[in-house]
């Protein structure tokens, strides 16, 4: 291992983009911005411009996570015109999930500015310098390999539902598949202009403009108004006990922290869990998702309240450098809107529609309010400054994915690369998902008390996506894992 650092991301290409800017001396924020940008190109459609995210920071003398999530829009008092699109996208033939899209999906997008605002805050090199391998990947394309092709795959419908994304993911009336060239030339452009520009075109002025008509044309809400309030906004992470370590993540208006919180602090009398034990705190956290939970998000110092009272998805990148600071960054377009703005390089999220983040109901969401989310940019703190670094994909699998990773290399003393890779099990309405290897015993034992066991035929992406750095706290030592799952990679610098 090198001492300037270790990037684990879900593609090679962005996990080496990461690792370049280490070594051209960058910390570990410049390499979770050189990364995510490359990301754009070698995991779309999952993230890009028209995202939000999440990035969590730990420098050794602070601790923050920006958060730069998707707002729902329509300030200006507008009301859509249009109505969610619903497309089934099947995982395996027997196992699928409806996703929304189309211009009524579309939220304000946070990428932009939260890229600026992180180099601004913790980064050491220029924006356009991080950006140009990114652009210089858009532009001479990127090889789809076998992963990024199941994902082009699944989400066919929503690629092709419209004229302008088909013209990027079947460009000759065919679908890209894997071995294929995916381009997308505008937006090299656009991530050269962010980088020449910052994030100010895309939510002021003319470009900023071209993509608020183009929603508002098909009906949806985005307003210039809309994208001209959007700030990003710094906050304290939600802090846990686990295995004598604490972990921090990302707090509400986000959900998903706070429930792996819970679930961690329940686990905590007995790191070492059994399936049973762990399918019980992830069904008393899913059960404390009620519509009350989702309404005090929003309330000042809810967290902890919500710890105190019970307690007495999407593309991620880790980056740890040689210091020993770490980034966690996740962004997601969800399964994007469909909606590509011509011109633009921009394909706008579909967050309003994403069922995940409105289970009580779409577009209850009040305008210019954060959406909830389930990403958690996760750190994990000893004695000695940062052991892990995680995030995940994966929807609603985001958090059990990230507590079963953590379980697994705190509890059961699994290194990192064993954790990532570890057969993993989800509840969710009653039901117990799980992958091959799981310990069958435990499943009959949660069969025969009332679960349904669905057993998976093969590791799937459903399972999330976890891309880890793990550090020694004696040596220093770095190591990284990428979720096989999802395509991972790790690049040491």
């Amino acid at each position: 291992m090198s001492s300037r650092g270790v990037v684990a991301a879900g593609h090679p290409l962005t996990a080496e983009a990461g690792a370049a800017a280490l070594r051209e001396g960058g910390n570990a924020v410049d390499a979770a911005v050189a990364a995510a940008m490359a990301s754009f190109v070698t995991e779309s459609p999952l993230t890009g411009l028209g995202a939000g995210g999440y990035m969590l920071v730990h420098t050794g003398s602070e601790a923050a996570v920006l958060d730069f999530f998707v707002v729902a829009p329509g300030i200006d008092g507008r009301r859509r015109s249009s109505e969610l699109v619903p497309i089934p996208v099947h995982f395996t033939p027997e196992s699928s999930q409806v996703f929304h899209v189309g211009a009524a999906s579309c939220g304000v997008p946070g990428v932009p500015a939260g890229v600026e605002e992180a180099l601004r805050r913790f980064g050491t090199m220029p924006l356009a310098e991080l950006a140009a391998p990114a652009s210089r990947l858009a532009r001479e394309g990127v090889t789809i390999n076998d992963e990024q092709a199941y994902f082009i795959r699944i989400l066919e419908p929503i690629l092709t539902h419209y004229e302008e994304a088909r013209a990027i993911y079947a460009p000759h009336g065919a679908l890209l598949r894997e071995g294929d060239l995916f381009r997308f030339a505008d937006l090299g452009d656009a991530l050269e202009r962010l980088g020449a520009e910052g994030a100010e075109p895309f939510y002021r002025g003319e470009l900023a403009t071209t993509l608020s008509e183009w929603v508002l044309e098909r009906g949806g809400t985005l307003g210039t108004v809309d994208l001209a309030a959007y700030e990003p906004v710094h906050r304290e992470p939600v802090r846990a006990r686990f295995a004598g370590r604490e972990v921090l993540t990302n707090p509400p208006p986000s959900s998903g922290g706070i429930l792996i919180a819970y679930a961690l602090e329940l686990l905590a009398s007995e790191p070492r869990c059994r399936i049973d034990e762990i399918v019980a705190a992830m069904r008393a956290a899913q059960e404390a998702r009620s519509e009350a939970f989702l309404s005090g998000l929003y309330e000042d110092g809810f967290g902890e309240r919500f710890l105190a009272d019970r307690l007495g998805s999407t593309t991620h990148i880790t980056a740890v450098d040689g210091e020993g600071r770490c980034a966690s960054v996740t962004c997601s377009n969800g399964t994007g809107s469909g909606l590509v703005v011509p011109g633009t390089g921009v394909h706008l999220n579909n967050m309003l529609g994403e069922e995940d983040l409105n289970p009580f109901g779409f577009h209850r969401q009040s305008a210019g309010r954060r959406m909830p989310s389930m990403m958690s940019p996760t750190v994990v703190l000893g004695e000695r400054g940062v052991e892990v670094g995680l995030g995940s994909g994966g929807s609603n699998r985001i958090r059990s994915a990230i507590l079963q990773t953590i379980v697994r290399m705190l509890g059961d003393g699994l290194d990192v690369p064993a954790a990532v890779v570890a057969p993993r099990v989800h509840y969710e309405d009653g039901a117990v998902q799980a992958e091959p290897g799981v310990d069958e015993a435990a499943l009959g034992r949660l069969e025969r008390s009332g679960y349904e066991v669905v057993r998976w035929p093969a590791r799937n992406v459903f399972f999330g996506g976890v891309h880890a750095v793990s550090r020694d706290p004696g040596s220093g030592r770095l190591r990284g894992a990428g979720d096989p799952r999802r395509g991972g990679a790790v690049a040491e610098a």
